[in-house]
């Protein structure tokens, strides 16, 4: 599925229109959901980290970053995009080949979606990253779903409409039953249809907010894994000036 058209396909996405809005609001949520942990000397796995779009701009904020992925169309193409800057490597989420406790923190963006066994992919994150974990997630309870999935002639046939989308109560009955009940905290993105992803008003301003209701198309949870919350104040990530 992910071959190097795909790969192709996938970063083309983000340079129109509509893929860079969202990639700015997909990217500040992240930055919301990670502002809190520590970076200086800190190691940090995405898992699925495709083409390195946000391996880039995990990198850029601090971070000493690794990525992982099945595909070697999109381990390519990170490779190309980051060169020394991350350690990359071919692996299933399901098998991560890391020791416990390899890194401080994991991120997981709209992977679980494609897994076989998502509990057991986040049950591996949970046991290589020793600090916290962040899930990103294609949210079933969207306009975005309604419109891409939930009507007759929605688009089946896409990479998107293979996709296992979650309801957010879901994603955190999965979370609490195999990783435990830790300090969980949810939020989303883009709560209007693709077609008002637009940086024009009013879709603008609809799109902009960070909700803290899971009604955007895109959602994060942060997982802490130590049990407490981490509160150590830090600067925004920052993504590259010329993504988007």
């Amino acid at each position: 599925m992910w071959d190097t058209d795909a790969a192709r396909r996938y970063d083309a996405w983000f340079t129109t229109p509509r893929g860079a809005f969202a990639l700015r609001r997909e990217v500040r949520l992240l930055e919301h959901m990670a502002s809190g942990w520590p970076r200086r000397g800190q190691r940090l796995l995405e898992i699925g980290c495709g083409t390195g779009i946000f391996l880039d701009v995990l990198h850029q904020a601090g971070f000493d970053v690794a990525g992982l992925d099945k595909s070697p169309a999109m381990l390519e193409a990170a490779r190309a995009r980051m060169g020394a800057l991350a350690d990359l490597h071919l692996g299933d989420a399901e098998h991560l080949p890391f020791d416990d406790n390899e890194f401080d923190f994991a991120v997981i963006l709209t992977v679980l979606e494609f897994c076989p066994d998502p509990g057991l992919a986040l049950r591996e994150a949970a046991r290589v990253a020793r600090k916290g974990l962040i899930i990103g997630f294609l949210n079933r309870l969207s306009l975005h779903w309604l419109l891409t999935r939930g009507l007759p002639g929605g688009r089946g046939g896409s990479i998107l409409g293979q996709a296992r989308w979650f309801l957010p109560w879901e994603m955190r009955r999965l979370a609490m039953e195999h990783l435990g009940r830790r300090p969980y905290v949810c939020r989303s993105v883009l709560p209007g249809p693709m077609a008002t992803w637009r940086n024009t008003p009013p879709w603008r301003h609809l799109n902009a907010p960070i909700l803290p209701l899971p009604l955007g198309a895109f959602c994060a949870a942060r997982v802490d894994l130590l049990g407490d919350p981490v509160t150590t104040p830090l600067h925004a990530l920052k993504a590259k000036p010329g993504i988007g």
